[in-house]
């Protein structure tokens, strides 16, 4: 029987790149136009396989934004330099963002570019991801760049980012997903919260370009990171990022919460903090646990967050990517996609249960 009241359900964003892929990208330019072919027969064949899956939303897979989901907009830009930002891991590894060492700046790419080629072989819903201005703020060095003000790369950088989204609108996305995955992170680096108070504040003063009508296509997604199996700020408490969190203007936000180990606590805090207008996509499937999970376990997990989250504003999603960064094989396409697969049928599993009651 079908769901009275069906609950949305939507990936991420990234899968794992063909192995053949990685090696040929890793072996010289990323941008070679020899790639292309390669590219495109990745993408393809993702979207093939998520469509398989039954999943109503999809994405390309990420397979083009090289090397993560960070810095597509900026990659090869001429005013960078690769000592920015470092990001270190639970198991000891690191990633560098950008450094600005010029200005004005603009974006290389936007992301509208990746939906072109999606919506051409995609028979369903297309979601795109983009960075947040906040994680692209701190390519700002902490010394002034000379004759380029900080104030002046922020006004830029709302520009670029409102263009981003506007862009993936106009094309047709079904929703725009804003990467917010440094909210957790803020916190560890800065406890006083100062720093994830301006982060908020700047991802609203870009929020607040559009209207009420374009951000309910408009998600932000949070998560404590998730390369080679391992996170940036897991042991961050939710209760430290979530009250502020939802103080962004979006309409749905895209929360990691499957690997919690107290879920019931997180969504608890949800329940508190939640705004009446939001929907909560809570994560339902763990990318970094090899364990595939079952419907059944999906299923379980989705009647679980239905008793802190009203029907109507549930929805369910994937903790994070499964390969946010390009050269990350750590889980196979295969895991991925049944992992998918898992969380579609599990969900309508749950709505068949739940749904009669919103």
């Amino acid at each position: 029987m079908a769901a009275l009241h069906p609950i949305p359900t939507e990936p991420i964003g990234s899968i794992p790149r063909p192995r053949d892929l990685v090696e040929r990208v890793a072996q010289g330019d990323s941008d070679d136009p020899e790639l292309g072919p390669f590219y495109e027969a990745a993408i393809r064949d993702t979207i093939e396989r998520f469509e398989a899956t039954g999943s109503p939303v999809i994405t390309d897979g990420e397979q083009r934004k090289y090397n993560n989901f960070a810095t597509y907009s900026v990659h090869g830009l001429p005013n960078t330099a690769p000592d920015g930002f470092t990001i270190a891991f639970s198991d000891g590894h690191t990633r560098r963002l950008s450094r600005l060492t010029g200005g004005p700046f603009r974006y290389n790419r936007y992301a509208d570019c990746y939906l072109d080629i999606a919506m051409r072989y995609a028979h369903v819903p297309v979601k795109q991801a983009v960075i947040s201005p906040s994680a692209l703020s701190l390519m700002y060095p902490a010394e002034r760049i000379a004759g380029y003000s900080r104030e002046q790369f922020i006004d830029d950088l709302l520009r670029e980012h409102e263009t981003d989204i506007r862009r993936c609108l106009n094309k047709g996305a079904h929703t725009v997903q804003v990467d917010f995955t440094e909210g957790r992170l803020a916190f560890k680096v800065d406890p006083s919260g100062h720093l994830l108070n301006s982060f908020v504040d700047l991802n609203n003063l870009a929020l607040s370009r559009f209207s009420p009508e374009e951000r309910r296509r408009i998600g932000v997604h949070t998560c404590p990171g998730n390369d080679f199996r391992a996170t940036h700020s897991a042991d961050v408490d939710y209760a430290e990022l979530l009250p502020t969190l939802f103080e962004l203007k979006a309409g749905n936000f895209y929360i990691a919460l499957a690997g919690e180990r107290d879920r019931r606590h997180v969504l608890r805090i949800i329940r508190k903090y939640r705004k009446p207008d939001q929907r909560m996509f809570v994560g339902v499937i763990a990318p970094s646990d090899p364990h595939v999970e079952t419907p059944e376990e999906v299923r379980d997990r989705v009647l679980e967050a239905s008793e802190y989250i009203p029907i109507d504003h549930l929805g369910t999603t994937d903790d994070c990517g499964f390969a946010p960064f390009f050269d990350n094989t750590s889980t196979s396409r295969d895991a991925a996609f049944a992992k998918i697969e898992a969380r579609v049928r599990g969900t309508a599993l749950a709505a068949n249960l739940v749904g009669g009651h919103a």
